[in-house]
């Protein structure tokens, strides 16, 4: 034989080999060259197998758009909002052509998994833009997620906080896992057709180069996107900040003028008062300002302004600015509090760690006032409340409520105010009172929200079964947007009705209240862009109350009008306190 010669495949025995890459083709059937005539055999996978391959690459590309182009806000998850060209998957096109062997499939994998984390964080984006009005914290907002499963729990139970809790986490795995199979695959189907890839790649970098400099845009948003890129940037220097904040936290919090103050200088203006601050769960200044909730609101205030009035109070109302919106109402309490920006997680940490003079503590070192608070809202243990200076802290197990809970709300507001007048208020021979009082009953999701009842028939609370038989099925009001608005703003007029019901019981010539909303409502009631403020108002029937806080500028009424003074929560510490001093 000579040497150069092979022998030749015989058609009704041998396959004839296929030139090209085809050891990397999934194994088919092999159709013979003498029996189709074309004098040669092509590898071939059944139809079936051609056509969920197409279906599987198809999604794989369809993933990678998705986890590239996914807006951080909901109002933006239009299909217009993928109908662009991501620089991205131009730049991972050309890294994986540009690899080979093992190289290739292990850069496949690892842009897989950060897809995978990048769609992650894309829906914990959306979340927390619709909870909170904000982006999603990689260093600092994790302890929300535990914070978010309690409300899971108090408000669906246990058992279906687990199942949701458990379907998340599968969720996150499947997302993780498609991202790493899609990409991996794309890999090697560039691979296969490098011939047509390379040339493709080019082509759609040219576009993305061209479109970018002409500023081109479709439905408003523009067709060479790099969002993924630029998103990726935002939470470097993110996270940058972070770390950077805690040191000037740390020098905030050390200049305090008030920190050396001797007691017997502190609230002097207010000796031989109660003095209560309530808060009042998402009561923002949306409530008075929107069209469809201002009407309710602005009556029912005005009406409560006329008959505070009729039982001898006055009262003067302006804004705050909350660092927090939709959520995080601690956040709030402690930066009015503590007179600092508390606008995060470890800012809590740090400054209720510290020996920081609170509002509340600067009473009980006086000596003059017995503190508490009264905490429907908490659950379980609570050390902050060392840091507060209080001498007692009722929570929610400790108020004598006997009767079903109200969704998230374990108590309702007329009730924890019955509660502080029957633990500490109505106590005979008594002193003095600083009481921190939290209200919750207007805590999403605002169904089904309590009535009010006579003060005398509140009894261990069993009374408010029926009250919430009566009541709306939350599932049903989230079906509907403006039920949920209206559902809101009901919410808020039961806890404000409340608090001016409970002054005209129980208030006296000693009475002074201040009470204010902690935070903005989430941006489906709110709005997007909406602004952090908050209404405030104090009541008291002294007018030496409020011939300490005339420079203030504060408007008539409980009800503060558009034009009213707008401070930033962390400023009403020293103002409170400067006012109500000896200097004053």
């Amino acid at each position: 034989m000579p040497l150069f010669t092979r022998p030749r495949p015989r058609p009704d025995r041998d396959p004839v080999p296929v030139p090209g890459p085809s050891a990397e083709a999934v194994p088919g059937e092999l159709v013979r060259g003498a029996e189709d005539g074309q004098g040669g055999g092509v590898p071939r996978r059944p139809p079936g197998r051609r056509v969920a391959g197409a279906v599987g690459t198809a999604s794989a590309v369809a993933f990678v758009l998705f986890g590239l182009l996914l807006p951080d806000r909901l109002a933006e998850l239009t299909p217009g909002a993928f109908v662009r060209l991501p620089g991205e998957a131009v730049l991972g096109a050309a890294l994986l052509l540009a690899l080979t062997g093992r190289a290739r499939d292990v850069a496949a994998g690892a842009l897989g998994l950060l897809l995978g984390v990048t769609v992650l964080l894309g829906a914990l984006d959306l979340g927390f833009h619709e909870a909170l009005g904000r982006p999603f914290d990689p260093v600092l907002d994790w302890i929300l997620l535990d914070d978010g499963q309690a409300f899971l729990r108090d408000s669906v139970g246990r058992t279906g906080a687990l199942l949701a809790t458990a379907a998340v986490l599968a969720l996150a795995l499947a997302v993780l896992a498609a991202g790493t199979v899609s990409v991996v695959r794309l890999g090697r189907s560039l691979r296969r057709s490098g011939a047509v890839a390379a040339p493709v790649t080019l082509a759609g970098g040219t576009v993305w180069v061209v479109c970018a400099a002409l500023g081109a845009q479709f439905a408003g948003a523009p067709l060479a996107a790099r969002s993924t890129a630029d998103a990726l940037g935002d939470r470097v220097r993110q996270t940058r900040a972070t770390f950077a904040d805690e040191e000037v936290f740390e020098r905030a919090a050390a200049d305090d003028p008030f920190r050396d103050t001797p007691g017997d200088r502190l609230l002097t203006g207010l000796r031989g008062k109660d003095v209560l601050f309530v808060f009042v769960e998402s009561y923002g200044r949306t409530a008075l300002e929107d069209p469809a909730m201002a009407p309710h609101l602005g009556a029912l205030l005005a009406d409560g302004t006329e008959r505070l009035r009729a039982a001898g109070y006055a009262s003067r109302s302006g804004f705050l600015t909350s660092p927090t919106a939709g959520a995080g109402s601690w956040l709030a309490h402690s930066t009015f509090l503590s007179g600092l920006w508390v606008a995060h997680q470890q800012r809590y940490r740090s400054v209720t760690a510290s020996d920081r003079l609170t509002l509340t503590e600067a009473f009980r070192r006086t000596g003059a006032w017995r503190t508490v608070g009264i905490m429907p809202g908490v659950t379980r243990e609570w050390p902050e409340g060392r840091f507060y200076g209080l001498d007692r802290v009722y929570d929610s197990r400790e108020l004598g409520y006997r009767g079903p809970k109200f969704s998230w709300a374990p108590v309702p507001d007329q009730f924890s105010l019955a509660a502080f007048e029957r633990l500490e208020g109505g106590r005979a021979g008594r002193g003095p009172l600083m009481a921190g009082i939290v209200l919750v009953s207007s805590h999403n999701p605002w169904a089904p929200i309590p009535e009010m009842l006579g003060w005398d028939g509140l009894g261990d609370g069993s009374v408010y079964e029926g009250v919430r038989a009566r009541g709306a099925d939350p599932k049903r009001v989230w079906r509907d947007p403006e039920r949920v608005r209206a559902e809101y703003r009901r919410s808020v007029e039961y806890s404000l009705t409340s608090l001016v019901s409970y002054l005209e019981e129980y208030g006296d010539e000693d009475t002074v209240l201040v009470f204010l909303g902690d935070h903005q409502p989430i941006p489906a009631v709110a709005g997007e862009g909406a602004s952090r403020d908050v209404p405030v108002a104090m009541v008291a029937k002294d007018p030496a109350v409020f011939e300490r806080i005339g420079h203030w500028g504060w408007d008539e009424g409980l009800a503060p009008s558009p034009s009213a003074p707008v401070w930033r929560m962390d400023t009403f510490r020293d103002r409170f306190l400067g006012a109500f001093g000896p200097a004053s």
